[in-house]
């Protein structure tokens, strides 16, 4: 089973491949010298909006957002939280928790291992409390590396308990989706943590506590059926494709082509669906000023 199998993979760390039989000095500082082939990896990676050719070190010191054009690349859920809470000011939540394969889903379980592997995380969502700018708040982050942060059992377990612990200390509630929707491999089981979740928010909002959602790229499928779309305030990071199926699913079942720009964040802010696309370098700040003002700070 995959338990047995995480036990004893639990933290795994993916190294980068080295360059092989290359010393640093063959390595040229120009990215355009060298062939796709020669590329290595871990030294640039390409702009998929504008082409520019970037240096790894420049692209992580700058929040992964591309220098020259904007781009918001992926970021991790860790990496969310490094940018966005205090220093050491994290706790982790429900770390424990660990999927299995209910409906013993063919190659469920090698697919799990795998996205641990990739991701160095147990489940598609990490849960915790935190300060922003020394306001404590409850925070959940998608993890995109983990099935596309995919909606499973354990997922939308971890979200329902955030948000009940939220509602026993009395705190906000920010979450960051990147998700492609619900999990297939759990079937039924997935698609019920969407009136999970949105029960327990739900809880929330009759507690007047403020909830924050936050949809970045991509936020589809029944993430966006149900907490993401459930915020009291609905942000979105530039350029985010948001959207319930993607254009192609749309085409072929219902023989209409999308609008240009359709689910881009821009376009669900002008069809009143999101209320403000904030810059990721500015989320800190935002999110703390919207904290503090429902907390009747300055």
């Amino acid at each position: 089973m995959f338990k047995d199998i995480f036990k004893k993979t639990r933290y795994v760390t993916i190294q980068p491949a080295p360059v092989q039989n290359r010393s640093s000095s063959e390595i040229s500082p120009q990215p355009p010298t060298l062939s796709k082939k020669e590329l290595p990896d871990s030294l640039w990676v390409k702009c998929p909006k504008c082409g520019e050719v970037l240096f790894n070190k420049d692209l992580e010191e700058n929040a992964r957002v591309c220098t020259k054009c904007e781009y918001h690349f992926r970021i991790s859920a860790r990496g969310r939280l490094a940018l966005l809470a205090d220093e050491n000011s994290f706790e982790e939540w429900d770390t424990e928790l660990i999927t299995l394969d209910p409906l013993e889903f063919p190659g469920y379980e090698g697919k799990l291992l795998e996205a641990h592997e990739k991701s160095g995380t147990t489940e598609g969502v990490l849960t915790g409390r935190a300060k922003i700018e020394e306001i404590p708040v409850v925070l959940a982050f998608n993890e995109a590396n983990f099935m596309m942060g995919s909606m499973g059992s354990v997922v939308g377990e971890k979200i329902v308990r955030a948000i009940e612990r939220a509602i026993e200390l009395s705190l906000p509630v920010v979450i960051f989706s990147t998700s492609g929707g619900a999990r297939m491999q759990e079937g039924i089981l997935s698609l019920y943590q969407m009136a999970k979740t949105s029960a327990a928010l739900g809880k929330l909002s009759d507690k007047h506590l403020l909830y924050i959602s936050v949809l970045t790229d991509p936020t589809f499928g029944g993430v966006t059926a149900s907490y993401a779309s459930l915020g009291d305030i609905l942000i979105a990071e530039p350029n985010a494709l948001i959207g319930f199926t993607g254009p192609r699913v749309i085409m072929q079942t219902m023989r209409q082509e999308l609008p240009t720009g359709a689910q881009t964040a821009e376009f669900n802010q002008e069809h009143g669906l999101i209320d403000l696309i904030v810059q990721r370098a500015q989320m800190r700040s935002v999110l703390a000023r919207l904290l503090r003002y429902h907390q009747g700070g300055a």
